[in-house]
């Protein structure tokens, strides 16, 4: 039997990160990659101007730490949203499969004219999302307290 991971068990804190500006995205793209989800776990608000994900994220911050004291790698679940959303486009996803399980890639953005532009996600197996925004204004909150990932491995990614 185990035990779940507690956040008073060390100094690691959750992570609330907010993006601004165009230097703060490799971060939240950084900390989210390997992320998995649901494809109903995502949610536009098309009048409420929002898009978010319900990621159960890698700690990648935590990862160094678990490795060198022999400690089980970790997830936690967190919400990725992005406000000022103009407009949402995907591709690579099938409709028809609401609860396909998807690996989050990377975040890139792509500036406009006036702070306006386009966040490109990118999934395993070819799945992208388009996002249109007025401005960048970006969130990662976890939400959850860790858990043991189930693989009990850290992701990894063979070079090309």
């Amino acid at each position: 039997m185990f035990e779940d991971a507690r956040f008073g068990d060390g100094v690691q804190k959750p992570l609330r990160l907010k993006a601004e500006n165009d230097e703060d995205i490799p971060v939240i793209s950084a900390l989210s990659q390997d992320a998995v989800l649901l494809t109903d776990q995502m949610q536009w608000e098309r009048t409420g101007r929002w898009f978010a994900l319900l990621l159960n994220r890698f700690r990648w911050e935590d990862q160094s730490d678990a490795k060198n004291a022999c400690q089980e790698f970790e997830r936690v679940q967190a919400v990725l949203a992005f406000d000022s959303v103009l407009s949402v486009h995907r591709s690579g996803f099938d409709p028809n499969l609401r609860d396909q399980v998807v690996s989050l890639l990377g975040i890139a953005f792509d500036p406009g004219e006036d702070g306006t532009g386009w966040f490109v996600m990118r999934f395993a197996g070819d799945g992208a999302i388009g996002i249109k925004v007025e401005c960048i204004d970006v969130t990662l909150t976890d939400v959850t307290r860790p858990y043991r990932a189930i693989s009990g491995k850290a992701p990894t990614h063979l070079l090309e």
